[in-house]
């Protein structure tokens, strides 16, 4: 077989399904999280935290405040389908580990405790979203996002909010992984077409 490497190209809306993963797994939060607040008359915003944010009606933000390379998902093998005759081989799937940080807004800081109190609740009890969890173009996949508090210092919470150049309010901190986006890169192995023998012949005398 010959190894041929294809330039990056997708086909159809692939491109545009892969560099909408971040903003589906955001809107997959937002959605989850949105249907557990409601019993509490309160709802779940995406927010870039630009003030002014209205405490009524009652809500939590979701702020996407770091994307990086989740280093645990490092050195896997390369993703291999067939398409007869050719065999094609894509560089594995970039992981990304994403960092959201959950606040509550309620005008009152019993409200904004028990807006906090159930969205912890509700990633601790549904730690791995999944399904029909998902929404967008991760909707109808294996995919499988794992929630995981993290553990900052307060240190590093007031940088955040240093930051943002907004006082320090009570929030939570979510990591979330692994986020799959498919690679560009793919070598297609194709068969080969035509041999060629040569033969060598015995010198003369020998």
């Amino acid at each position: 077989m010959g190894l041929r490497a294809d330039p990056p190209k997708w086909p159809g809306d692939c491109h545009q399904i892969a560099t909408a993963v971040i903003a589906d797994v955001t809107t997959s939060l937002r959605d989850v999280l949105n249907a557990a607040l409601a019993p509490l008359g309160a709802s779940a915003e995406i927010s870039n935290l630009e003030p002014p944010i209205s405490p009524t009606p009652a809500r939590v933000t979701i702020f996407l405040y770091e994307v990086v390379e989740d280093p645990s998902a490092r050195n896997r093998p390369r993703q291999r389908s067939e398409s007869p005759p050719d065999i094609s081989l894509r560089r594995p799937s970039m992981a990304l580990l994403l960092r959201y940080m959950f606040t509550p807004w309620g005008g009152d800081r019993a409200t904004e405790q028990a807006l906090l109190t159930s969205t912890m609740l509700t990633f601790y009890d549904g730690a791995i979203l999944s399904g029909t969890q998902l929404s967008g173009a991760l909707a109808g996949t294996d995919q499988a996002l794992k929630l995981t508090q993290a553990q900052l210092s307060m240190e590093e919470r007031m940088r955040i909010w240093h930051a943002l150049q907004l006082p320090y309010r009570l929030s939570v901190i979510y990591e979330v992984r692994v986020v799959n986006v498919d690679s560009m890169v793919q070598q297609v192995l194709a068969p080969v077409s035509r041999r060629s023998l040569d033969y060598a012949r015995p010198e003369a005398g020998a």
